[in-house]
């Protein structure tokens, strides 16, 4: 389900300045429509997630984008190795 901005910030428990900021570090990316930023739950996930790399581990903002960017690698991988196997015909594992 998408959300608002204000849904969202809702959800997250961030506060505006700080959800801009990681929109423009590109730590979330919502989908961009003409009624404004739509987020999805992923999106959720994902800043709890920073929030608890930055007060719970203690990284700085190199360390998250270096942590995030290899998250996003990984997933992606994932996908790529799930849709390959589809194509193969092999069983899941």
């Amino acid at each position: 389900m998408a959300m608002t901005r204000e849904e969202f910030l809702k959800s997250s428990g961030l506060k505006l300045k700080v959800l801009e900021l990681w929109i423009e570090q590109e730590w979330l990316v919502p989908e961009q429509t003409v009624s404004g930023p739509r987020f999805r739950e992923i999106d959720v996930a994902r800043a709890r997630l920073i929030r608890e790399l930055q007060s719970g581990i203690g990284a700085n903002e190199a360390g998250i984008d270096v942590i995030l960017h290899l998250m996003d690698q990984l997933h992606g991988m994932r996908r790529a190795l799930a849709e390959l196997r589809r194509e193969m015909g092999a069983p899941k594992r």
